[in-house]
């Protein structure tokens, strides 16, 4: 039997932002359905949801349903993070309603950040639950939405590029971005609308977590994601995600030549 923390989940969760009366007020959390493997945290003007434990490697997956309506301003977020600055990004960007949610992926590596894709959703994420998925190995770090991949970042510390290698925990939050999240903060989050309300469900872990392990053990073969088939994408895969590129990416931070005279070495030159 390999020795994978596995956990999954069916339990609906709903996260909500309420209006704040001050600056300091907390958000409300309401969780329903609640398991154990999870702390459960506010967050400024926001609420949100992190696992106890931490993993170094594993393929990780959230089920989730974004506030609808006018929703501008507010930041639905997914994500993995460490004690030492590494992080792993969804982020859904609100927008007024009728105007469709962007969806920003990133990737940190000791607090240093800056690579972000922006692509357009081709369903309505506030109608019904679709599946976000990171897979992460030492190969490559995968972005999924349902089975189709929006981004692939490759491990490539071999020219100095940096990668996430630190145990991360897992996150889910709701909170006030609206300093930048919509339209490059000129959107401000009409409070009239709150309370905003996002729902999560199916959370599912298939992990190495650090506390059984030493981190080197994390990437062994045992571990199904870290099998050679996972170190690239398929050849499916692959066409999908070029579709994406093609027809749903709105930003990449590899042709950004006002942040970038010359490409980061990890984008193609």
């Amino acid at each position: 039997m390999v020795p994978a923390m596995i956990r999954t989940t069916t339990s609906l969760m709903e996260l909500i932002m309420s209006s704040p009366s001050t600056k300091a007020e907390m958000g409300t959390l309401l969780i329903r359905n609640h398991y154990a493997d999870t702390n459960y945290l506010f967050f400024l003007i926001g609420s949100g949801i992190q696992s106890k434990l931490s993993y170094s490697s594993g393929f990780f997956h959230l089920r989730i349903k974004l506030p609808g309506k006018d929703s501008g301003g507010v930041v639905t977020a997914f994500y993995m993070t460490s004690h030492k600055g590494d992080e792993l990004d969804f982020e859904f960007l609100g927008n007024r309603e009728g105007k469709p949610y962007i969806l920003q992926t990133n990737v940190f590596v000791n607090g240093q950040g800056s690579k972000e894709q922006r692509i357009h959703l081709w369903f309505d994420p506030t109608a019904d639950f679709h599946t976000y998925r990171i897979l992460w190995n030492t190969h490559q770090i995968v972005f999924f939405v349902n089975k189709t991949p929006i981004w692939v970042f490759k491990n490539k510390r071999q020219i100095g590029v940096g990668y996430s290698m630190q145990p991360m925990h897992i996150g889910a939050s709701v909170w006030d971005g609206d300093s930048w999240a919509t339209d490059g903060g000129q959107t401000k989050i009409n409070w009239t609308h709150a309370p905003f309300k996002a729902h999560f469900r199916s959370f599912g872990i298939d992990g190495c977590p650090s506390h059984n392990f030493h981190k080197e053990s994390c990437y062994s073969s045992k571990f199904w994601w870290n099998r050679p088939q996972y170190w690239r994408l398929s050849p499916n895969e692959e066409r999908e995600y070029q579709v994406v590129k093609q027809r749903y990416m709105i930003y990449d931070y590899c042709d950004d030549r006002s942040r970038h005279q010359k490409p980061p070495p990890e984008c193609p030159q």
